[in-house]
């Protein structure tokens, strides 16, 4: 069962509890944004790979 805050300073105090969890778990969300950027990436290049491979292969064919 939460308090209802009563006065305009009760409202900012129990507001400002909020922003900071609030802060604590954007740090943490930043981390997984970072993880999953090396994994594009990493498909990236993967994709990348298959392409120049597969232009290669073509211009083998083209001039055989």
């Amino acid at each position: 069962m939460a308090i209802d805050p009563k006065t305009t300073r009760e409202h900012i105090v129990s507001l400002y509890g909020h922003i900071s969890g609030v802060k604590k778990n954007l740090k943490h969300v930043h981390e997984d944004v970072e993880k999953l950027g090396g994994k594009i990436d990493k498909i990236y290049w993967v994709l990348l790979a298959a392409a120049g491979s597969a232009a290669l292969f073509a211009l083998g064919i083209l001039f055989n």
